[in-house]
């Protein structure tokens, strides 16, 4: 069983910077681990992704050069950079986890989420 609990939300000004975690329990190697969010009244969106076997990455284009996702395996946790925050990154933002994943972007293959961390941006 994984259990993910995310961490590091708040209340933040635009242009402002925000660092989230997720730490994993369980047997999350070789896991691909992703991070999505949804705004009030709005379907959940991919935002970024890592598989731990490379650390290869994935990003949405609405947060490419402004979020950084990374992990660290000693940890067993993962990060997320974000950077140059605009008032549309307000959402719950929630961990994602599974072990084998085709499409890093798709929600529903992923098994394991976290309870998800608020972050505000104002304008």
């Amino acid at each position: 069983q994984v259990q993910l609990v995310e961490s590091g939300g708040g209340l933040v000004q635009a242009g402002g910077s925000l660092r989230l975690s997720c730490a994993a329990s369980g047997r999350t190697f070789s896991y691909a681990m992703a991070w999505f969010r949804q705004a009030p009244g709005k379907e959940r969106e991919f935002v970024a992704a890592i598989r731990w076997r490379g650390g290869i990455t994935y990003y949405a284009d609405s947060v490419k050069g402004r979020f950084t996702i990374s992990r660290d395996n000693a940890k067993n946790t993962v990060y997320l950079q974000m950077n140059s925050l605009q008032p549309e990154d307000t959402a719950v933002y929630y961990c994602a986890a599974n072990p084998t994943v085709t499409i890093v972007s798709n929600d529903r293959e992923y098994d394991y989420w976290g309870q998800g961390t608020q972050v505000t941006v104002s304008s």
